[in-house]
């Protein structure tokens, strides 16, 4: 324990990757390599600059002194430019062409695109976690009979693995957002204080093309294939609002799957993982409460609350640029990463644990299954000759009154009571016979195995990529 506030997301949640991707290190050194980039790029279209400065900066990418850097902001109030007079002290041979004709958000906002970049990459490989054990979870269960609910009521039978299908889906909507996000992220480039690449005009001698190269080499540098057609100062903080959006559509899945196992948890129909010396409650011993679900929960909350900062940042951009967005994006863009990544882990390590308890699905079932039943059974008394409007009435009375025992604590008796009218026409043999779950789940194994089989190429591609992606 220290005596200074740390993120919970940090200390608790996150995983090392993503901590490391969001850490000082990777900010300032990215900075580093970009006037490195900047550097050779300059040199190579003609503009005085040696190798061996190149060489230099290329050297001392990694020792960065913040004690220096710190003690330098607190004289010039200025984060870049602090930066800058580091590198040049341990770099001194270069110290005069370090930043030349750039601006700030050449460092500050090329540095966060590739940061994103990175970071919605590894997200979506734990998204393809998740998406791949919830396939493997509705294939295992696809025809197993459960008792659908609709308003959160008794309706009728669906089957586990339909059911996690259904959160698969809304995880592989937020892939194609992820994916589309990916897609879209440009590189801003050098584009100077306005962005009209004046200074780069009188550098290069009006040469645009010079510009354009200097551009385009600068943005493959970093594995970008092209640069934003116009921009102001900074890049356009819509790109923002796209990331934390795609981010806050996972949290939106990951909660409505988190709060449905939660509510069967409750009727001890699916469980998440509980350890074997787990904790369930420091008075209540017997518990098992479904925290690793509460916690998704939790935090998604926190995500969709956060991706709200982007639009409301970048509805108020004045004209070329302003400072307001800079604090807010310290905090709420990396702060949304780990998060996204919090969830994703905590919903991986839940859908490779699912517990189904099946014999009490099935008595469920079998205790709901004489009502779900109810629809067949009408269409056979019709077709023993009954007058379809009368057997309905009968059905509804006896049902009202099945259910009222219910609620006083005793048996489903409606099958009893149907066997009873005769006017209803069938007997309890007769009825027996049509109480198979089976024959009312419809088509959801089917569902199920074609769903699979959009997802096996996806699946596939993703075993065949690297674990982890090189800062």
């Amino acid at each position: 324990m220290t005596n200074s506030y740390e993120s919970p997301l940090a200390s608790r949640y996150a995983s090392e990757y993503m901590l490391k991707l969001f850490s000082a290190d990777t900010r300032y050194q990215t900075w580093r390599k970009l006037w490195v980039a900047l550097a050779k790029e300059e040199m190579a279209l003609g503009l005085p600059i040696t190798q061996e400065q190149v060489d230099e900066l290329a050297a001392h990418v990694t020792d960065i002194d913040y004690d220096v850097v710190r003690q330098r902001e607190k004289e010039v109030r200025h984060d870049v430019m602090a930066h800058v007079y580091a590198y040049g002290k341990v770099a001194p041979s270069a110290a005069g062409i370090i930043h030349l004709g750039a601006t700030s958000c050449y460092v500050t906002d090329n540095a966060d695109l590739i940061l994103y970049r990175d970071a919605l990459r590894y997200i979506r490989r734990e998204l393809l976690s998740v998406i791949k054990q919830l396939s493997e979870f509705a294939e295992k269960y696809k025809a197993l009979p459960t008792l659908g609910y609709t308003h959160y009521q008794p309706a009728q039978l669906v089957t586990v693995g339909k059911r996690a299908s259904l959160w698969m889906q809304d995880f592989l909507s937020d892939l194609k957002e992820i994916d589309f996000a990916i897609e879209n992220i440009k590189f801003l480039g050098c584009r100077g204080t306005t962005g009209t690449e004046a200074s780069f005009l009188d550098l290069f001698d009006g040469d645009s093309a010079k510009i354009d190269a200097m551009n385009k080499a600068l943005a493959e540098d970093f594995g970008f294939s092209e640069c934003f057609d116009v921009c102001g100062q900074t890049y356009p903080r819509k790109v923002d609002s796209r990331v934390l959006n795609a981010l806050s559509s996972i949290a939106q899945s990951a909660y409505r799957m988190a709060n449905d196992i939660r509510l069967l948890q409750h009727d001890r129909q699916v469980e998440e993982p509980f350890e074997k010396n787990q904790i369930g409650s420091s008075a209540m011993a017997y518990k098992r409460n479904p925290m690793r679900c509460e916690r998704i929960c939790s935090l998604s909350r926190y995500l969709m609350a956060d991706a709200m900062n982007a639009p409301m940042t970048a509805s108020v951009q004045w004209l070329e640029r302003t400072l307001d967005d800079s604090a807010n994006r310290r905090v709420s863009l990396p702060e949304g990463f780990l998060c996204a990544d919090s969830v994703l882990r905590l919903a991986q390590n839940v859908t490779d644990g699912l517990h189904v308890n099946e014999k009490i699905i099935e008595k469920t079932v079998r205790e709901y299954l004489p009502f779900i039943a109810t629809e067949n059974l009408l269409m056979e008394a019709v077709k023993r000759g009954g007058d379809r409007q009368e057997l309905h009435e009968i059905i509804r009375r006896c049902s009202m009154e099945a259910t009222a025992k219910m609620k006083n604590g005793e048996e489903c008796d409606l099958l009893e009571r149907l066997a009873a009218e005769k006017q209803f026409g069938l007997s309890a043999d007769d009825m027996e016979r049509v109480l198979d779950p089976s024959l009312y789940i419809g088509r959801c194994p089917q569902q199920v195995d074609a769903l699979w089989e959009k997802i096996r190429p996806l699946l596939e591609e993703a075993e065949t990529q690297s674990v982890e992606i090189d800062i």
